[in-house]
C-alpha cells in the first residue's frame, strides 16, 4: 500500500480517465457507492437499533461535493432519507460534479442550499442527525478555510465523539500533502478515502483529524504509479513486517543470531543504554554487549545478568576519547553497533566519535540520541563511512543536523528525511507521531501507527534496541527499520488497551513486541 499527495492523485485519475478510458463520472459514482457501503458497515449496529436514521450530507462546490451528491442519492436508494446541504453556489458546480448534481436533481430529491436556508436551520438538522457526512472541500485545500465554511465545520465539530462523522477522501480543512490545518478542519471519526491514503493522513495535524481510515477501490489501478514513474511513499503493514523479519533456523544457536554492541550511558542517564540492550536481547540477538562508563558499571551489572558488560574509562560520568582503545578488541566481534543512548552531551563528544570512527571498519551503525548531535560537525565521516549507517533523530535533532528549525522539519517531514538520506548515503528514521523512513536511494516508508503511550523517556531507546536486534540477526537496514518501527508503535497501542495510555513503560513495550512477534510469525 502506498500513500500519495494531491499531484500524484490527479496524475492517476487523469491516466485512468484519459488513457484507460474510464470516465470521471464513473469514478465519482464508484466513490460515492464505496462511502455508502462504509457508512452502512461502520454504523450497522446503530442503524439496526433505530426505526429512523437521520443522515446529513454536507456538499461543497468541487469534486468532493460531486461525491456527496452520489452519496445522498445512494442513501435514498438504500432506504435512508438523507438531508443533502449544498454549501456552495450551484453555478460553481462543473464537470463531473455538475453531472451528478443534475442526476440528483433529475431524481426529484430534496437539496438544502445556504442561499435559501440559514445556518440556524443547518444547526438544527445537525443536532437531529445520527450521522454526518463531510463532502465539503476534499483534497484541494490550500491555506485557511474561509467563511461560512469555517463556521459550519465548527458546528459539525461540536458533535465530535458524540455521533459518527464520516469524511469523504480527507477531512475538510486538512492539507492532503502536508497534513497542515491552518485554522480549522473536520474532526472525523472515520475517513473513507480512494485509491491511496493521502500523505496528509500521517503528517503534522493530519493524524488528529482523520480518525480511523479506510482505503476503497474505485477502479483506479494502484499500479499506475509505476507506469507514471512516480515514487510514492509505502505504508508499513503487518504483512510487510512479516516479510522483513529475520528468519530463525530451528537449529540456530547464539552465534547464529549475531552479536550486538550498545555503546552509551552517562552518570545521569543510566537507564537508556540498558533499555536499548534489553530490547536487543529480548527480540532475538544472540549476544548483546553493553559498553558503558565505568562509574555506572555497578548499577548496570546488578540489574542485567543476561547482558555482557564492558566498562569504559570515563571522567565525571562521561566517556573519554581514550575509551575507544578499550573498545578495539570488541569491535571485530560484532557487526552491529548502537551508539548514543544515554550518552548525554559532553565537551569531548565530537572527539570521542571521531576516535571511534577511526577504528571502525564496515560494521552497521545505529546512531541515536546525543551521538546524533555529535555527528553534526562530522557529517563527512558519515558520508565517507564504508558500512551502513542508520540515524534515528527526533525533529529537534533533525533540525540541528540541518541547521534549521523544528517547525521547518515538521512542515516537510517527507522531503527532509528523503533529502538528508540521499545526500549522505545513509538510512534515516525520522521519529514523530507517524515515523518516516528514508533510504539512500530516496525510497520512503510511513509507519501509520503510534500514539501518546510512547510519550515516556526510554521509548526511543527501545526502538534503537529493536533495530539493532534485527540487524544483528542478519536482515538489511531497511528491513530492520521497517520491522522495528512498526512493532514498537503497535506494541504501545496494544499495551495501552490493557494498561491505559498513562501506564505503558519501556519494559511493557518490550513485552508487547514479544507477543506481536509470536502472533505475526505463527
Amino acid at each position: 500500500m502506498f500513500s500519495a499527495g494531491q499531484k500524484e492523485m490527479k496524475e492517476m485519475d487523469d491516466y485512468t480517465i484519459n488513457r484507460l478510458g474510464l470516465p470521471g463520472v464513473v469514478l465519482m459514482e464508484n466513490a460515492g457507492v464505496r462511502v455508502v457501503e462504509e457508512i452502512m458497515r461502520t454504523t450497522a449496529k446503530m442503524i439496526s437499533s433505530k426505526s429512523h436514521t437521520n443522515i446529513v450530507v454536507l456538499v461543497g462546490g468541487g469534486n468532493n461535493g460531486g461525491d456527496g451528491f452520489v452519496i445522498g442519492r445512494r442513501l435514498v436508494d438504500a432506504g435512508f432519507p438523507s438531508h443533502v446541504w449544498l454549501l456552495a453556489d450551484k453555478d460553481r458546480l462543473k464537470g463531473d460534479a455538475k453531472t451528478h448534481y443534475d442526476v440528483y436533481m433529475n431524481r426529484g430529491l430534496p437539496v438544502y442550499s445556504l442561499h435559501d436556508h440559514s445556518l440556524d436551520d443547518l444547526q438544527q438538522q445537525l443536532t437531529q442527525a445520527d450521522i454526518i457526512v463531510d463532502a465539503i472541500l476534499g483534497t484541494g485545500v490550500r491555506g485557511a478555510v474561509r467563511e461560512p465554511i469555517a463556521e459550519i465545520i465548527s458546528m459539525v465539530n461540536q458533535f465530535s465523539g458524540e455521533k459518527p462523522i464520516i469524511a469523504v477522501d480527507i477531512p475538510s480543512g486538512v492539507n492532503s500533502d502536508t497534513g497542515k490545518v491552518e485554522n480549522i478542519a473536520i474532526q472525523a471519526s472515520k475517513t473513507v478515502t480512494f485509491v491511496c491514503p493521502k500523505n496528509g493522513f500521517f503528517l503534522q495535524d493530519g493524524p488528529r483529524y482523520v480518525g480511523e481510515w479506510k482505503v476503497c477501490d474505485i477502479s483506479v489501478p494502484t499500479t499506475i504509479g509505476n507506469q507514471l514513474n512516480t515514487k510514492l511513499p509505502e505504508i508499513i503493514t503487518e504483512q510487510k513486517v512479516n516479510a522483513s523479519l529475520p528468519k530463525r533456523p530451528p537449529h540456530g544457536h547464539k552465534g547464529t543470531f549475531g552479536h550486538a554492541l550498545v555503546i552509551g550511558g552517562s552518570r545521569h542517564f543510566v537507564g537508556a543504554p540498558m533499555y536499548t540492550a534489553k530490547a536487543a536481547f529480548h527480540t532475538g540477538a544472540g549476544l548483546v554487549t553493553i559498553a558503558i562508563p565505568d562509574s555506572i558499571y555497578p548499577m548496570i551489572a546488578a540489574q542485567n545478568p543476561e547482558l555482557l558488560l564492558l566498562p569504559l574509562p570515563d571522567e565525571a560520568g562521561h566517556l573519554i576519547p581514550e575509551a575507544v582503545d578499550t573498545l578495539i578488541p570488541q569491535l571485530p566481534k560484532t557487526g552491529t553497533i548502537a551508539i548514543g543512548p544515554g550518552m548525554s552531551q559532553f565537551s569531548s563528544g565530537q572527539m570521542w566519535l571521531e576516535a571511534l570512527f577511526s577504528k571502525l571498519d564496515t560494521q552497521t551503525l545505529v546512531i541515536d540520541a546525543d551521538a546524533i548531535s555529535f555527528t553534526r560537525h562530522r557529517l563527512q565521516d558519515i558520508q565517507d563511512y564504508k558500512g551502513d549507517i542508520i540515524l534515528t533523530p527526533h525533529p529537534g535533532e533533525m533540525a540541528r543536523l540541518m541547521d534549521t528549525t523544528v517547525a521547518e522539519v515538521e512542515a516537510n517531514r517527507l522531503d527532509v528525511a528523503k533529502t538528508f538520506a540521499q545526500k549522505y548515503g545513509i538510512y534515516v528514521l525520522l521519529k514523530g507521531h507517524r515515523p518516516i523512513i528514508a533510504t539512500p536511494s530516496g525510497t520512503l516508508y510511513i509507519n501509520p501507527h503510534g500514539h501518546d503511550a510512547l510519550g515516556k523517556g526510554g521509548s526511543g531507546d527501545i526502538l534503537t534496541g529493536l533495530i539493532t536486534a534485527f540487524l544483528a540477526q542478519g536482515v538489511s537496514p531497511l528491513d530492520a527499520m521497517i520491522s522495528a518501527s512498526y512493532l514498537h508503535a503497535r506494541s504501545a497501542e496494544e499495551k495501552a488497551k490493557k494498561l491505559s495510555h498513562f501506564g505503558v513503560t519501556p519494559m511493557d513495550v518490550i513485552d508487547g513486541v514479544k507477543v506481536l512477534l509470536n502472533r505475526i510469525t505463527s
